[in-house]
C-alpha cells in the first residue's frame, strides 16, 4: 500500500487558543483536580480554579514585566509544574514559549535565543541563569531573565497585582488557531537545529483528536479519574502534546523531572498515574530492572518462562483481534494466569500499581517488548511522529495494536509513501515551517505535505513501519545500501548494552561500535561473582564479548550477509547529551560519534 487515510474524528477550531481551556474548565468544574504539585516531597492536589487564578497571576505579571502579544519568551527548565504554568500563562497573554534543554550549552541556547528573537528568558536554577549570562553581551534584544529558584513567580505575581483581569482576557480573546503557540528547535542530530513554527491549531488538532480517539485507555479502569505523569523534557514535542492533552482532556497532570529509576519509581508508587507516555528507553530499564531483580533472587528461570508466556498469549490475542487467529489457548490461559501473581503484578506495581496502558514514541520499540508488556497487562499504544507534525502522526488504534509497528495514520491524517520509500504525511498537526528559513521550509513542506526524511512501508491495514532515514542510510564501498537502525535497535535489546551505532559508509562492510548499561553490567559481575573491573579491563574480559557477540549475531539474523555486521568492539565510555553525542531524546549524534571515535572506527577496518 503506498497510502492510508484515516478520517477525521474532530472538527478543526476556528476560535481561540490553548489557554481557554484553563479558563473554560475553571468555569464548568471549578473544584475538579486538574494537575498534582510535588511541595518538600508531598504530592498536593491543584484544582482547575487554583490553576486558573495562578495562570492568570503569572499573565499580569509578564504585562506588568513588558511581554507583550507574538513576544517570544524562552524556558529553560527541567520538567515541572511551574513550566506548564508559564506556558499557558504566556499563551494567555499571545506570547510565544521558545523552550531550551536545561542541558544546552551556551553556544546552543545563544543560537535558539538569537534565532528567535527572544525578548526575556526564564531559567530554572543560577547554573542556567550564568549559561545565558555568559552569551548574554552577544543577544541586545534580551531585556528580562527570570529564575524559578530565585522566586520568579513570586516576582511576577507582584508586579502584575494592579494589572485588571479585563486587560489580561482582552489579550487571551485576541489569539487565533493560526497564531504561533511555540518554536521548537529540532534536535539536531546533524547540523544546526531549525526552529519549528507549532501554532495553536496544530496543538488544538493534534491533542483534541488523541483525547477524542484514544480517551478510554487514558483510564486503568472505566469511570476512574484519568492521570498521568509527565517524565519527558518539556522542551522535547512530546513532552509538550502529552502537557496540552492532558489540560485540555481533564486529565490529572503531575510532573517528574528526573529518568533515574531512584527518583522516577518513587514518584510512580506515590502518584500512581492511571497511564504514561514515554520513550522505549523507560520500557526497556523497567524490564531489565525485573529481570535483574529476579535473577538476584534465584528467579531468573521462572523470570524467563514467564516472559516468553507473556509474549506467546499476548502474540495470540493479536492474532485473534485481526482475524488470524482463536486468540490463547486453555493451555496457555492457565500459564499466564500462574505467573499473573508471580511476576507480572510485580512488573506493573513497579509503575504504580494502576497503569494498564501507555504510549510510546520517539524511537522504535522491540515487538518483543511491546508484546511482553501486553502480556504482562500494560497495553502499549507505540506512534510515530516529528516535531514538524507536532508529535503523533501515527498510533496503534485502541484494541488494535500490530506490535512492531508505529500504527495507522491518526484521525485526519494521511500518510504516503514515496517513491523512495520516504514517508509523506498530510494534516492538521503539520508545522508551518522553519524559522527565518524558507529554505529548508520549501525542502519539507510540498502543498501542504510534510516530507518526514525517513524511510517506511504500509502494510495492507494501514499500519506504518519505519524501516530508516534517508540522510542515515549507509552505502559500503561495494555499493550495498544498509538502514543502520534495525540493526542497531536489535543489537540495543540485549540487556548489558547501551547504546549501538553501525559504521560502514564508504567501508568494505559493516561494524559496529557498542557502549555498555552500567547498571546491568554491574549485576552481571556481581551474578558471575567476577570481581569490579576498570572500564578498560571490564570490555576485554572475554566472556563479556561473548555476550554483546550474541547481541550482533541476532542482529543479523535480520538482514543479508552483504549488510551484517562484521565486527565490532565494545567501548569503555558512554554516548551522553553532556558530551555532544546523543540529542536530548537519546538518539545519536552520528557525525559526532564518529569524530569523537575516529581511532576505534579505523581500527575496525585494519587487516
Amino acid at each position: 500500500m503506498r497510502e492510508f487515510m484515516s478520517p477525521p474524528v474532530v472538527a478543526a477550531d476556528r476560535t481561540g487558543g490553548l489557554a481557554d481551556a484553563v479558563f473554560d474548565h475553571a468555569a464548568e468544574d471549578p473544584d475538579r483536580v486538574a494537575l498534582g504539585r510535588k511541595v518538600d516531597d508531598v504530592w498536593q492536589d491543584v484544582t482547575a480554579a487554583e490553576f486558573r487564578d495562578e495562570v492568570l497571576a503569572i499573565a499580569k505579571g509578564l504585562l506588568a514585566q513588558g511581554v507583550r502579544f507574538n513576544d517570544r519568551v524562552a524556558i529553560m527548565c527541567r520538567t515541572r509544574y511551574e513550566w506548564t504554568l508559564f506556558d499557558f500563562a504566556l499563551w494567555t497573554v499571545g506570547a510565544q514559549s521558545v523552550p531550551v534543554y536545561p542541558t544546552s550549552s551556551a553556544e546552543q541556547a545563544f543560537w535558539m535565543l538569537h534565532d528567535a528573537g527572544v525578548s526575556s528568558v526564564l531559567v530554572e536554577q543560577e547554573d542556567h541563569a550564568m549559561t545565558i549570562g555568559s552569551v548574554i553581551d552577544r543577544l541586545p534584544q534580551l531585556r528580562r531573565l527570570w529564575q524559578l529558584d530565585a522566586d520568579a513567580i513570586g516576582e511576577l505575581k507582584a508586579a502584575g497585582a494592579r494589572i485588571d483581569d479585563e486587560t489580561v482576557h482582552r489579550h487571551r480573546l485576541a489569539v487565533t488557531p493560526d497564531s504561533t503557540a511555540t518554536v521548537i528547535y529540532t534536535s539536531g542530530t546533524t547540523g544546526r537545529p531549525k526552529g519549528c513554527v507549532i501554532t495553536h491549531a496544530n496543538f488544538m488538532f493534534e491533542c483534541d483528536t488523541l483525547i477524542e480517539r484514544w480517551e478510554p485507555v487514558f483510564h486503568s479502569r472505566p469511570g476512574d479519574e484519568a492521570s498521568t505523569l509527565l517524565f519527558l523534557p518539556l522542551a522535547h514535542v512530546f513532552g509538550r502534546m502529552v502537557q496540552v492533552t492532558a489540560i485540555r482532556g481533564g486529565v490529572k497532570l503531575g510532573h517528574q523531572p528526573n529518568l533515574s529509576a531512584a527518583e522516577l519509581l518513587p514518584d510512580l508508587a506515590a502518584f500512581k498515574p492511571t497511564f504514561i507516555l514515554a520513550v522505549p528507553y523507560v520500557f526497556e530499564k523497567v524490564f531489565n530492572a525485573a529481570r535483574r531483580k529476579a535473577e538476584a533472587e534465584g528467579k531468573a528461570g521462572p523470570f524467563d518462562k514467564a516472559a516468553d508466556v507473556a509474549v506467546r498469549y499476548a502474540e495470540a490475542q493479536e492474532n485473534r483481534d485481526f482475524g488470524t487467529g482463536h486468540g490463547p489457548s486453555a493451555g496457555l490461559r492457565v500459564q499466564h494466569g500462574l505467573f499473573e501473581k508471580l511476576v507480572y503484578s510485580k512488573v506493573r506495581e513497579a509503575m504504580g500499581g494502576r497503569i494498564r496502558t501507555a504510549m510510546s514514541g520517539g524511537s522504535a520499540m522491540d515487538r518483543r517488548l511491546g508484546l511482553f508488556f501486553a502480556g504482562a497487562g500494560v497495553t502499549v499504544y507505540e506512534g510515530y511522529g516529528l516535531t514538524e507534525s507536532t508529535a503523533a502522526a501515527t498510533a496503534n488504534p485502541p484494541k488494535r495494536t500490530r506490535y512492531g509497528t508505529v500504527g495507522q495514520p491518526i484521525p485526519g491524517t494521511t500518510v504516503h509513501i514515496a517513491d523512495d520509500g520516504e514517508v509523506w504525511i498530510h494534516g492538521g498537526q503539520v508545522f508551518a515551517g522553519y524559522l527565518n528559513d524558507p529554505k529548508a521550509t520549501e525542502a519539507v513542506l510540498r502543498d501542504g505535505w510534510l516530507a518526514t526524511g525517513d524511510l517506511g512501508a504500509l502494510d495492507e491495514d494501514g499500519y506504518l513501519t519505519i524501516t530508516g532515514r534517508k540522510k542515515e542510510i549507509l552505502v559500503t564501498s561495494g555499493g550495498k545500501s544498509v538502514s543502520p537502525i534495525p540493526l542497531e535497535e536489535r543489537v540495543r535489546a540485549h540487556p548489558l548494552v547501551g547504546q549501538c551505532i553501525v559504521v560502514g559508509n564508504d567501508r568494505p562492510y559493516i561494524a559496529a561500535l557498542v557502549t555498555l548499561d552500567p547498571d546491568s553490567v554491574e549485576h552481571w559481575l556481581t551474578m558471575r561473582g567476577k570481581p569490579k573491573l576498570k572500564p578498560a579491563e571490564l570490555v576485554r574480559d572475554p566472556d563479556l564479548e561473548t555476550e554483546i557477540r550474541r547481541a550482533v549475531v541476532a542482529a543479523n539474523t535480520l538482514v543479508s550477509q552483504a549488510e551484517s555486521i562484521r565486527t565490532f568492539r565494545i567501548l569503555a565510555g558512554q554516548f551522553s547529551e553532556e558530551h555532544g553525542l546523543l540529542t536530548p531524546s537519546l538518539k545519536l549524534k552520528r557525525r559526532a560519534i564518529e569524530k569523537a571515535y575516529e581511532a576505534e572506527v579505523d581500527a575496525l577496518y585494519r587487516a
